[in-house]
């Protein structure tokens, strides 16, 4: 293993459990997954969290324009949940279809089965070149069912042998289109959305 290719697997020891996280905008809903969310906060009465979302996603344009997503733990029975909404693009199919949920206060998808749900509204946002960092405030936070995290190692060592091969051709598409953005960072200032857009 090179240099890099151990860097790499270090890094990914800092990965945050599997996550879903949902979005609305203009009346369209999407849904992706990804394993880079972190708890913001250390005050119990200021709840927040932070997501790292690709540009390139289609999340990404729906979460900046709404100023708002949901943030859903997954528990380790989630797996069509994963496949639905991890493995296809929302330019491509409504993923959202055939996926329990409610809307919640943000406006946001809040998915029924899930280990908890986080319906945030974005306080700000931090451009990190190949993605944007959105810090978003819970409106609300809801525990969910299930006794045990997906987390990254879990839904590595148990994904099902035949998404290996779109697991691992996402990822490289992924990663070199992130590789020609990775290092072109602009100064951000989240401008808010005026209180009737929210």
């Amino acid at each position: 293993m090179n240099q890099q290719n151990e860097s790499y697997a270090m890094f990914r020891k800092l990965t945050s459990p599997i996550v879903a996280l949902t979005c609305a905008w203009q009346g369209k809903l999407n849904g992706m997954v990804l394993n880079s969310a972190i708890r913001a906060s250390l005050i119990p009465s200021v709840p927040r969290v932070a997501v790292f979302v690709l540009k390139r996603n289609f999340s990404h344009e729906m979460i900046f324009q709404s100023g708002a997503f949901a943030l859903h733990l997954l528990h380790s029975e989630n797996w069509d949940l994963i496949w639905e909404l991890g493995f296809h693009s929302g330019r491509e199919r409504e993923k959202l279809l055939s996926v329990k949920h409610t809307i919640g206060e943000s406006g946001s998808p809040l998915l029924n089965d899930c280990y908890a749900r986080f319906d945030c509204r974005v306080i700000n946002a931090m451009d990190t070149g190949a993605s944007t960092c959105f810090l978003g405030e819970a409106l609300s936070v809801e525990r969910g069912q299930g006794d045990t995290l997906m987390t990254s190692r879990y839904f590595r060592e148990r994904m099902p042998a035949d998404w290996h091969a779109v697991y691992e051709a996402n990822l490289a598409t992924a990663q070199e289109w992130a590789a020609g953005l990775a290092e072109d960072i602009h100064p951000l200032v989240w401008r808010g959305l005026p209180t009737g857009d929210r």
